[in-house]
């Protein structure tokens, strides 16, 4: 059997991979933290007096996911919430919004047989769910040997995963007939899911849990207020480099280069990397540049600057309702997948972004439709996109409409996929 070799397989290739892994852990900061729940130590939390759902997600973006869908958890008094999520990030931001809405907080173990055993003895769930691609092998044992029903939601399959189903089919098989019913965030990946061999009847459609967020209040005089700290003036026009790789820095300190020489208005920059330990990289970048700029870690600005690097976590929102045009990240140059542009939409941000946001796909290409988005095919087309939106505020403004109406009506993943949980564990 798969699980079998998995088993055998895990421990040489974890230990192979950890000198990789440990140092970007290190640099991130935060994994120290209730490392025990890394080997399965969580809490004894005795057995179950109502259903007991254990929600796995992995970072930052499918914690901040999961709020709708954790409210019609909680006013539903059959259930108890039990989240884990697997990067150090993800914990600490799980802890900050959700300590009082579910019974337990706390780190996903490693997928190692005796791990992941201890955790499930400790837990004792009565249903799983999975965010997104977030399918373990020895994870999704556990749940067969304990008759547990998995549900995966905001369920979609990346250009690279997918093509490693198609070349893998036997390993795609056994994953997946582990998993009950899988809610699907679009139409083109329930597409995918059928190609690689999922039955048909256990996927279904309930769109994207991400448009359920909700989106921060943000007044004019937070704005105000926000500009000072940052070090800009009021009447500032800003770009937003959001959660920006390797390279898209760069870019983007160039296109503002270019708007300060040629734009009537004054444009300022706020670069939000992904990781927030790149800071020394992106110092040294800044460094080599005749701007003045502040690292927003560090506190209130003490001076006006140019640029303020935002390296700091759980601040894009209300930096991304600041902004009046938003690159997203990890969509030019080497880099490639693309970071979700629904903030940016929310908030009714013009949007530019690289050709490679294969993780987006079909938001993206409802976007370009729409004519809320522009997709650029290197640096010096963003340069010029930026710059044309930049120069036409009428064009700006009407974008900002679009893309408000457009949020507005994708909203509701959040309470189908309740509804599916709760009528197959119900019925």
């Amino acid at each position: 059997m798969l699980i079998f070799l998995y088993r055998i397989l895990f421990l040489p290739v974890f230990f192979a991979m950890l000198p990789y892994y440990g140092y970007r852990m290190w640099k991130r900061g935060g994994y120290l933290t209730d490392i025990k729940y890394r080997f399965g130590f969580l809490p004894k939390f005795g057995k179950p007096t109502k259903k007991r759902v254990w929600i796995q997600a992995v970072s930052v973006g499918e914690v901040k996911a999961l709020s709708k869908l954790l409210e019609f958890f909680k006013k539903d008094d059959r259930y108890e919430i039990f989240l884990t999520t697997t990067s150090s990030t993800g914990y600490t931001l799980a802890k900050k919004l959700y300590s009082k809405v579910v019974a337990f907080v706390g780190l996903f173990p490693w997928d190692f047989w005796l791990f992941s055993r201890l955790a499930w003895k400790r837990i004792s769930p009565n249903v799983v769910i999975l965010m997104e691609g977030e399918l373990w092998p020895e994870h999704l044992y556990q749940a067969k040997l304990c008759n547990v029903p998995v549900f995966l939601v905001n369920a979609r399959l990346s250009d690279k995963t997918y093509d490693r189903y198609l070349k893998y089919e036997g390993v795609a098989h056994w994953l997946f007939k582990h998993v009950d019913k899988i809610g699907v965030c679009s139409e083109e990946n329930l597409k995918r899911f059928v190609n690689i061999g999922v039955p048909r009847q256990k996927l279904q459609f309930v769109g994207n849990l991400k448009f359920d967020v909700d989106v921060p209040v943000v007044t004019a005089e937070d704005k105000s207020r926000l500009k000072n700290e940052l070090g800009f003036p009021e009447d500032a026009k800003i770009i937003l480099g959001s959660s920006t790789w390797p390279g898209e820095e760069d870019m983007l300190i160039r296109c503002l280069r270019m708007l300060r020489k040629s734009s009537a208005e004054k444009w300022y920059l706020v670069l939000v990397p992904r990781h927030a330990e790149r800071r020394e990289e992106i110092m040294g970048l800044l460094r080599r540049t005749s701007f003045l700029w502040h690292q927003r870690s560090l506190g209130v600005a003490k001076r006006r600057v140019d640029i303020c690097l935002a390296d700091t976590t759980g601040e894009l929102a209300q930096l991304t309702s600041l902004s009046d045009i938003a690159f997203i990240g990890k969509s030019l140059l080497k880099n490639n997948g693309g970071q979700s542009p629904i903030d940016a939409a929310a908030y009714g941000i013009p949007i530019v972004y690289g050709n490679r946001m294969s993780n987006f796909a079909s938001i993206c290409q409802s976007l370009e439709v729409l004519g809320g988005a522009t997709k650029v095919y290197d640096a010096t087309q963003a340069v010029q996109a930026i710059a044309t939106l930049a120069n036409n505020p009428q064009k700006r403004a009407q974008q900002a409409q679009l893309l408000r109406t457009w949020y507005a009506g994708n909203c509701g993943a959040s309470e189908l996929t309740y509804k599916i949980i709760t009528e197959y564990l119900f019925r």
